[in-house]
């Protein structure tokens, strides 16, 4: 990963004021999936993490995380696991409960996406107060996989999320 790689990607994220509701600034990262070469550095950089584990699956978080992980997967020759809300997947699931701010919501994953023993890593574009990606990683630990790591694009660390996630080791590229 070059350090000119995670400052353009720095400058390609779009601040949308007020969105999705009034004192939110929206980290947008639709600049960086429209320019090619944006998007392969920040695949790049999972990637990068990747290379040194030992890795049998991909695990990408709704929706954005699809990207990213489905890519990473690809290009690291493993099978890529999606995790949706609940209600979303066709087959039989497991699910997690987690907290939001206005209120409860559910993460579902297939029973038979993910084998005991298998290493996982967990993909996601944003980290911010943890509840989705710690759902995510109680599925992944419920199916018996061993998360090795779960890995943002971009972290705002000032909602902390990161500890709902311990003791998974975090890795985010942007940090906000």
């Amino acid at each position: 990963m070059v350090a000119d790689s995670i400052d353009r990607l720095r400058a390609a994220v779009r601040d949308v004021p007020n969105f999705p509701r009034h004192g939110i600034v929206f980290k947008d990262i639709t600049p960086i999936l429209i320019d090619a070469t944006l998007f392969r550095d920040s695949i790049d950089c999972f990637l990068d993490r990747c290379r040194s584990l030992t890795v049998d699956k991909v695990v990408g978080i709704d929706a954005r995380g699809f990207l990213f992980g489905s890519a990473v997967a690809y290009a690291s020759g493993v099978g890529f696991v999606p995790i949706r809300k609940k209600g979303k997947l066709p087959f039989k699931t497991a699910s997690a409960a987690y907290s939001l701010e206005y209120g409860d919501a559910e993460m579902e994953m297939h029973i038979d996406s993910i084998e005991p023993g298998e290493k996982i890593v967990l993909i996601d574009d944003l980290l911010a107060t943890g509840g989705t990606s710690a759902a995510a990683a109680a599925l992944i630990r419920k199916a018996g996989g061993e998360l090795l790591e779960a890995q943002f694009l971009i972290e705002l660390e000032f909602l902390d999320g990161r500890p709902k996630l311990e003791p998974t080791p975090v890795v985010s590229f942007l940090k906000y």
